[in-house]
């Protein structure tokens, strides 16, 4: 009697946080490791954990071994994707990507309200007020800890948002070293540049939205991909998420409140980290707070 199957599980997983550039890394490396058939993020760890290893495992089964077994999915704040991830894949490398969290937690704010979530009802400052754990509140150094002792600081690469931002080749040098993965050259692809998943409008439509919503998750939970993404080309999950008012930017006052607020967060990371974050602490007056993509990747409405 023959043994079990021995499951295909990541080798490597960047657990984000949201809104830090996953489209753009996902898109970036998808030719360089083997990731998830069918979907950028499975959401196991943190969504479909009751589905079971096996319905996990089925997303790279069609990883041969010859290359680095990769996912990038969202688990950095959620409170038991840690533990989970190291039950059962106990020798994984984790990736982090780090951003300002002004800019996150706004950003972070128009996503749950693109998709509907009743916990992004109202305008951004009456949301943090209702929700001020938005988004894991960007406690960044107490999250990572909890990573370095899971995982070993050695096995846990943490990069600033800022830096693929500046010099994207270098930034993603350093993911591939560490994924031992070849390195992807991003000159050819110079629209991978400004692949940041951003949204513009709130929905016309909250109920709407958050059908949609709703739906596309039952519909991942199922492995329906193709179809996730064929209503994605057919412009239905815009339809339902988007057409509303456009987003605002963030006001002077309002960037100067919350720099405020994360001053302490971010000298915590200082210091864990040992880098300088200075530009995390400075108001800025003058700001945008997205840049919009300069070519549409398939969202997928995830980080």
């Amino acid at each position: 009697m023959s043994g079990a199957r021995k499951l295909i599980l990541p080798e490597v997983i960047a657990i984000g946080p949201t809104r830090t550039g996953s489209t753009w890394l996902y898109n970036a490396l998808r030719d360089a490791v083997d990731m998830p058939f069918g979907v950028k993020e499975t959401q196991f760890f943190n969504t479909f954990y009751d589905k079971g290893i096996d319905w996990y495992a089925r997303h790279f089964r069609y990883a041969t071994g010859d290359r680095t077994v990769a996912e990038i999915s969202p688990y950095f704040f959620h409170p038991l994707a840690c533990e989970r991830i190291k039950t059962h894949i106990p020798n994984c490398r984790i990736v982090v990507t780090l951003r300002d969290p002004v800019d996150r937690i706004y950003s972070t704010y128009k996503l749950r309200s693109h998709n509907g979530r009743r916990t992004a009802r109202g305008t951004f400052d009456e949301v943090l007020k209702a929700v001020p754990d938005l988004g894991g509140a960007n406690r960044y150094a107490a999250h990572l800890k909890t990573w370095f002792e899971s995982f070993g600081r050695e096995n846990v690469l943490v990069t600033i948002y800022d830096g693929l931002r500046a010099d994207p080749q270098t930034y993603v040098n350093r993911v591939c070293d560490f994924m031992s993965a070849e390195r992807v050259v991003l000159s050819p692809r110079p629209a991978l540049s400004g692949e940041v998943n951003s949204f513009a409008r709130a929905p016309k439509n909250r109920k709407l939205a958050r059908k949609a919503t709703k739906f596309m998750f039952w519909l991942k939970g199922h492995q329906a991909y193709r179809l996730v993404n064929l209503l994605e080309r057919a412009g239905v999950w815009d339809f339902c998420h988007g057409r509303g008012e456009l987003f605002p930017g963030l006001t002077p006052e309002q960037d100067e409140r919350l720099r405020a607020r994360f001053m302490p967060e971010v000298e915590a990371l200082e210091e864990l980290l040992m880098v300088d974050l200075s530009a995390w602490k400075k108001p800025r007056s003058a700001r945008t707070i997205e840049t919009p993509p300069a070519r549409r990747p398939q969202r997928l409405a995830n980080g």
